[in-house]
């Protein structure tokens, strides 16, 4: 039984459809990510999840149960779905132990606000069990130990999302949503507490649904990944299978780096290209579902990785250097072929050869991935 299901949902702001038929499924204890551009209705898609707003049509299921349809919308309070802002929504008057204790049940917030000079509503009763030890627990998953103290101005931004996250999972959602976790950080910060993040929700078992416009990010910390398109889904699946075999053009341009060029479908199933023939690879076109065999003859495009393109000095075919990014261990070289079109090939930096001089490069194709060409 999944544990989060959208069927058919679609959602427009007057005349505006921003989310149109999309249908995805995720699972228990699985990392969930929508990635595209701004403006995809990424976002929209996590406040229809959270219960900000209802659908238009279709319907959304937590654990087989229907919280949202074109009739219906169970409130946010009802879901038992956690929430992680992109500005971290932090109190500035509690500290970090009175911000977590806010996320745990009425009972325990309430003893945690008394605790910060917040008194507890006339008639609170008195909580059965303290959540001090909850507090605690969750400080040390989230590395914070011995930070309770504190206040949120005097925490860098990423102990911030870190107290965040940790009042998100007080409650112990059945769903974890986050919104551009890590947008307001800096890179390194931002990649390294991607991991960490992926390490917590692992740790503590929690489904989590990530939006996010960083492929490199939702590539860390997702299991599965949603690449979105105005509205819709175009493909929802591993980082793997996304990055290796794209099930549609948008999503071959969309993830990763590389360039196309053409070629021709020959009779035993390879393809033909300026830079040679893929020998042992057979051509296929994906469709969202499954990929078939294209008949002999078909012009094609194949995507050729950075990595798919092999630096060789001993190799017959030339290429001229348009453009190089030094990456530390490596060089990124845009290239340009004999016909004009442009390729990426990663080389070792301890070959650092110059704008307008021309390498030896040769084909080292693992995963072939073509579409049809017009003709």
């Amino acid at each position: 039984m999944p544990l989060l299901a959208l069927e058919n949902v679609s959602h427009a702001y007057g005349a505006h459809r921003v989310v149109a038929g999309l249908s995805l499924v995720l699972r228990e204890g699985e990392i969930g990510c929508l990635l595209g551009a701004s403006g995809c209705g990424k976002t929209t898609v996590l406040r229809l999840v959270a219960g900000f707003e209802p659908p238009a049509d279709g319907r959304i299921l937590l654990r087989d149960a229907v919280v949202a349809d074109a009739q219906r919308c169970v409130p946010p309070e009802k879901r038992r779905i956690g929430m992680v802002f992109q500005d971290y929504a932090l109190f500035p008057h509690l500290t970090v132990a009175g911000n977590i204790g806010f996320g745990l049940d009425k009972k325990s917030a309430l003893k945690m606000r008394a605790a910060e000079g917040d008194p507890p509503q006339v008639g609170a009763k008195r909580p059965r069990a303290s959540p001090e030890r909850q507090v605690n627990e969750l400080l040390a998953l989230v590395g914070l130990s011995g930070q309770g103290h504190k206040y949120p101005h005097e925490l860098s931004g990423g102990q911030q999302q870190r107290v965040a996250l940790a009042r998100a999972l007080a409650p112990r959602p059945h769903l974890l949503l986050l919104d551009e976790p890590f947008s307001n950080l800096d890179v390194e910060l931002r990649e390294r507490l991607s991991l960490e993040v992926r390490e917590i929700l692992k740790e503590t078992g929690t489904a989590a649904l990530l939006v996010t416009h960083d492929q490199h990010e939702a590539f860390a910390v997702a299991d599965v990944v949603g690449v979105m398109h105005q509205g819709r889904i175009e493909q929802w699946d591993t980082p793997w299978n996304l990055y290796h075999r794209p099930a549609t053009r948008r999503v071959a341009d969309f993830v990763g780096e590389g360039a196309f060029v053409t070629g021709i479908v020959c009779a035993d199933g390879r393809i033909e290209t300026e830079l040679g023939r893929l020998s042992g690879l057979l051509a296929t076109e994906c469709d969202g579902a499954s990929c078939a065999r294209l008949e002999a003859g078909s012009p094609v495009e194949v995507l050729l990785r950075p990595d798919d393109i092999v630096h060789d000095d001993a190799a017959p075919l030339q290429a001229e250097i348009l453009a190089k990014a030094f990456r530390g261990a490596e060089f990124l070289y845009t290239l340009r072929l004999a016909s004009g079109s442009r390729v990426l090939s990663l080389v070792p930096s301890h070959h650092d050869h110059a704008i307008g001089e021309r390498i030896g490069i040769r084909l080292d194709v693992e995963h072939v991935v073509a579409f049809r060409r017009a003709r």
